[in-house]
């Protein structure tokens, strides 16, 4: 597209300009733009105007310095870009049936979940830059940063019915007090909590590790519970629920909490059963031959089994394991040994030939790590889903992201509440 002015708006990518925009102007000014795009047609897209407004602003500026592009010209260029987006895997629905925010949103698992439910989320936010390319690959929309900056919270619009968090646990300064809102500050959960409180949505949904329930004697959750509880919210016992139950072959636990705004009325609530269908690894493996770089070096090898006899020899459970092809693999992690407690054999291999940097040769055993689109998938990422980093960076974020459909399965439960007449 060209405007009168002469301005090409066809490299809204392009590197040097956002290293440029950086300085210029706000480092939320990509996410307001790209999160206008996909609001255009809701009134929530005002609470992102004005920056988007700015960033096509920047970007004339950015090509043609001597000329004077007027706000008339830039209401142009949205409009021309609003109806020219590159199609994204995950649109959001034509005709959505609620609202929500997505926080700590990693790479999209509780957005993908929603939007599967007939979700619109209005607003998302993620630090890593990295989840945020993921995130914007697969839906179109740039998450905004650091939720703790009170710049980043000015863009949550009002109005939404579902707020959405997978946030860090962090411990709380409540020796000798009640656990209450002031309790929790400088956590992320205060910032959680902050939202909440300001913005009144219908219904509340968070995902934590199990060992939330434990966490500091349980003084942790029980905080977070009095917080909920005092803010006018309905919060149920919080509940386990296994991603091996709800159709994914991968041993997870978390920890999910739910609540309701008060004056809904809503008095009760029942977590999902488990589903029939019980998957095994075999149903999420790759078809067809896998490169040599996911094979382990014979000298890898040796050295995690000598690293499991020793701690066999003190009694203790830990290191590799290789999962049966009729197995469910252990939780997929970032951190630890979390890709080589999820080892599998696989013979295909027929060129072992290294084309990476290890030790001693590749093993004619058979043994290799799972590839990153096998831990998506057992995280309940479809395969159109996009994996656009590193391996490295992509473990890390299918390892940290929530099973998508354990999620789905417990925000329908939410939802049919909400659907009795409060939505």
């Amino acid at each position: 597209m060209k405007l009168k002015e002469g301005i090409s708006f066809e490299n809204l990518e392009d590197k040097k300009f956002k290293t440029l925009l950086v300085d210029e102007a706000n480092m939320e000014a990509e996410a307001a733009f790209t999160h206008y795009l996909h609001n255009h047609k809701n009134g929530v897209s005002q609470s992102f105007k004005k920056d988007a407004l700015e960033y096509v602003k920047s970007y004339a500026r950015y090509q043609h310095p001597e000329y004077k592009f007027t706000s008339l010209a830039a209401e142009e260029a949205l409009q021309y870009l609003i109806f020219n987006q590159t199609e994204v895997p995950f649109p959001a629905p034509k005709k959505p049936k609620f609202k929500f925010i997505d926080l700590f949103a990693g790479i999209g698992g509780f957005r993908l979940a929603l939007q599967n439910l007939g979700g619109k989320c209005v607003f998302t936010s993620e630090w890593d830059k990295y989840s945020k390319q993921t995130y914007k690959a697969n839906f179109g929309e740039l998450p905004f940063g650091d939720i703790t900056k009170p710049l980043t919270k000015s863009y949550i619009p009002n109005g939404f019915d579902l707020l959405c968090a997978g946030f860090p646990c962090q411990a709380f300064s409540i020796a000798g007090k009640r656990g209450g809102f002031e309790d929790t500050r400088g956590t992320l959960f205060f910032e959680v909590a902050e939202i909440i409180k300001a913005k009144k949505p219908k219904a509340i949904f968070l995902e934590n590790v199990k060992g939330l329930r434990s966490h500091d004697k349980g003084k942790t959750l029980a905080t977070i519970l009095n917080v909920l509880r005092d803010l006018g919210y309905f919060v149920p016992e919080p509940q386990i629920i296994n991603a091996k139950n709800f159709g994914v072959p991968q041993n997870r636990e978390r920890i999910f909490i739910v609540g309701f705004r008060k004056d809904l009325g809503i008095t009760d609530f029942t977590y999902p059963k488990p589903v029939k269908e019980k998957p095994t690894l075999n149903d999420i493996l790759e078809k067809e031959e896998v490169s040599v770089k996911y094979y382990l070096s014979e000298t890898y090898l040796e050295t995690l089994r000598n690293h499991r006899k020793r701690h066999e020899s003190k009694g203790n459970g830990f290191g590799y394991e290789i999962i049966p092809n009729n197995g469910t693999a252990n939780a997929v992690v970032c951190g630890g040994m979390g890709r080589e407690r999820n080892l599998v054999l696989d013979h295909r291999l027929k060129n072992f030939t290294p084309v990476t940097n290890i030790k001693g040769k590749v093993n004619k055993e058979g043994v290799r790590k799972m590839t990153p689109r096998e831990w998506a998938r057992l995280q309940g990422f479809p395969d159109k889903y996009r994996i656009v980093v590193s391996d490295a960076q992509a473990y890390k974020q299918f390892g940290n992201s929530v099973a998508v459909p354990a999620i789905q399965k417990t925000a329908n439960q939410l939802i049919l509440r909400l659907n009795n007449d409060n939505l």
